[in-house]
């Protein structure tokens, strides 16, 4: 009777194994898409300089001719909408070349303190060397935002040979 108990033990846990198995092994869900997936199923992430050429790629197609990709790495993008393009303007482009291109966030976000910590040494070059009022740039993008009252082109000028070595920040002039 022990034998019995114990072989029908032995099988219980043999079928229970086979089935645990068979259930994990057969499983047909996919992962779910990360940044540098390109659907290939290689597995091999594209690397961020691919995925910024790319995407600057779409953009000219899309008529954006104005970002550029410096030979650094860094995209260049227009501070204002230009509106021109088969799909419309700046935005729109964006969105089919961000659906196209799936990883451009990650890689602009990792460069975005890249570019904030860029045009805040510019300002401060730029404070020390006779722009006291030069506006903090954005802590998102660097960006350097002037009202049309106070922005100085006389002061711009004036510093440009001190910190017209640092990358230039992009700046908006608005109203």
């Amino acid at each position: 009777m022990r034998e019995r108990i114990g072989r029908t033990f032995i099988t219980a846990t043999a079928v229970a194994a086979v089935l645990v198995m068979s259930g994990c092994s057969a499983s047909q869900d996919a992962a779910p898409k990360v940044a540098g997936d390109d659907g290939s199923d290689t597995g091999q992430p594209q690397d961020d300089a691919a995925i910024k050429q790319s995407w600057v790629s779409c953009m000219h197609t899309q008529g954006q001719t104005q970002v550029l990709l410096d030979k650094e790495g860094n995209i260049a993008v227009p501070a204002t909408d230009t509106g021109s393009g088969p799909g419309g303007g700046y935005d729109e482009a964006a969105k089919v070349c961000d659906r196209k291109n799936p990883g451009i966030h990650q890689v602009q976000k990792k460069n975005s303190k890249k570019f904030v910590d860029m045009a805040r040494a510019f300002v401060a070059c730029g404070r020390k060397n006779g722009y006291p009022d030069m506006p903090d740039p954005d802590p998102k993008d660097g960006i350097l935002v002037f009202t049309a009252q106070s922005f100085d082109g006389a002061k711009w000028d004036a510093i440009q040979p001190a910190c017209g070595k640092l990358p230039m920040p992009g700046y908006r002039i608005g109203s």
